[in-house]
């Protein structure tokens, strides 16, 4: 039976602007829009989609489930996401190669550093 992934679900005390936040983040559109709820996607027809669900209950501990970014240039990414709103977070993370931030909301996310290249025959 083929399955495919449709969307990540994420609870948000205010869908539109969180979902309008994560659209300027990710360079993504917004494909579905209701009172409660905003979908986006990278295009209209790719998936999966982040769907953004009114939640009357806070968040309060750190997520089970968090979003890696991985840009060319972690440090203007850093610094762009900020400048967005973003904010740094520490989740006991200690000292990693990563920068974890929360979104305008609190929900954590990393951003890692650039991918190295192959080594030749790999």
């Amino acid at each position: 039976m083929p399955i495919s992934w449709e969307q990540v679900v994420v609870d948000a005390d205010d869908p539109h602007r969180l979902a309008r936040w994560w659209a300027e983040a990710l360079g993504y559109v917004i494909v579905h829009e209701a009172p409660d709820e905003v979908e986006i996607r990278r295009s209209p027809g790719e998936l999966p989609g982040l769907l953004f669900g009114a939640s009357p209950d806070p968040k309060t501990v750190k997520n089970r489930l968090h979003i890696d970014l991985r840009p060319d240039d972690q440090e203007a990414e850093v610094e762009r996401l900020v400048d967005m709103g973003a904010r740094p977070a520490d989740i006991g993370q200690g000292d990693v190669p990563w920068v974890v931030l929360a979104d305008p909301e609190g929900n954590e996310f990393c951003v890692l550093a650039a991918r190295k290249p192959a080594a030749k025959g790999q």
